[in-house]
């Protein structure tokens, strides 16, 4: 009988380590794939439901954009709260003005890749800050920060504009992963200085997102591997998958936010943007637009993308 126990003891605990070894590398291997930037993303970035940037019509105006972005922008460069180098580029708007738009580009991506929203912002008579998120374009970073750690990369720009204008007016505005960089910023201690933020398409939470997008792409439970990568986040770049939540930081914001997304956008999908906007907590609007994909109800909405924009900024912006 005490060999018998034994024996199933070893195997229970041969078993639980082979459990928690191959969850591990399962761990690894997922944190690699989503948050390592030095690894390749086409699993993710060319998924079917992927449909950012699929609108080949804008070819042309894309180009123009590009060429008046190159001629007008400055870099810029500050230090993060962990001593890490990030980059930006700046674009002086030609009549003087104290309205700022801080705009967040999305996942494996750079500022450069904003150009469409920095010409519609500079149009409507603001200054233009497009930031590099760190791990992405020049900034400095071994790891993606899905937004979680960007969030107080993003007070560290308001303030470096702050601290060159107290009478700055700013608004932030980011595109899916910086959707979610601006919600998560948005739960800190902001100057009063931040007026509005807009976000289009982010997610709800990186649990929820990874959950879903295990599901999504490679037909995959969330349990064990979320918890697992999770750790393994933690360990790696010092954040867990759990703690990094859009609606927890929009519960705790006063600031006024509107919140766009695309109907039929299946790579952040559009019941995420429920959950954000009814947590939110101060004043607030949502445009959900029809037929939209991922990333793309600026292009499917047309007009009524930037008129609703201008129209709840001119709420709050003088």
């Amino acid at each position: 009988m005490k060999r018998k126990y034994k024996l199933l003891v070893a195997i229970i605990t041969i078993l639980l380590a082979l459990f928690i070894g191959a969850g591990f590398f399962a761990g690894n291997y997922f944190y690699n794939l989503a948050l390592n930037p030095d690894t390749d993303k086409s699993a993710v970035l060319d998924a079917p439901h992927n449909l950012i940037d699929s609108n080949s019509s804008e070819a042309h105006e894309k180009e123009d954009r590009e060429q008046w972005f190159n001629k007008h922008y400055e870099e810029k460069a500050i230090q993060s709260y962990d001593s890490l180098n990030l980059h930006a580029y700046a674009i002086q708007n030609s009549q003087p003005t104290d309205k700022w738009a801080i705009i967040f580009h999305g996942y494996s991506s750079d500022g450069t890749q904003m150009t469409k929203y920095a010409k519609q912002f500079y149009d409507m008579g603001y200054h233009v800050l497009i930031p590099d998120a760190r791990g992405h374009g020049q900034s400095e970073g071994d790891y993606i920060g899905m937004g979680w750690h960007d969030r107080l990369d993003v007070v560290s720009w308001i303030d470096d504009i702050v601290n060159r204008n107290k009478d700055a007016e700013i608004v932030l505005f980011g595109v899916s992963m910086g959707g979610a960089t601006v919600m998560m910023a948005s739960g800190e201690d902001l100057p009063s200085n931040v007026k509005a933020i807009i976000e289009d398409c982010g997610y709800s939470s990186v649990w929820d997102e990874f959950s879903y997008q295990l599901q999504a792409i490679f037909h995959l439970p969330s349990f064990p591997i979320m918890q697992f990568s999770s750790v393994v986040t933690k360990l790696k770049a010092g954040y867990t998958l759990g703690e990094a939540s859009a609606v927890d930081q929009v519960a705790k914001s006063k600031t006024p936010m509107l919140f766009i997304h695309g109907d039929n956008d299946t790579f952040v999908p559009s019941t995420m943007l429920n959950d954000v906007y009814e947590a939110a907590n101060g004043p607030k609007q949502k445009l959900l637009v029809e037929g939209a994909g991922h990333g793309e109800a600026e292009s499917v909405a047309g007009e009524l993308y930037w008129e609703t924009i201008q129209h709840f900024l001119e709420t709050y912006m003088k």
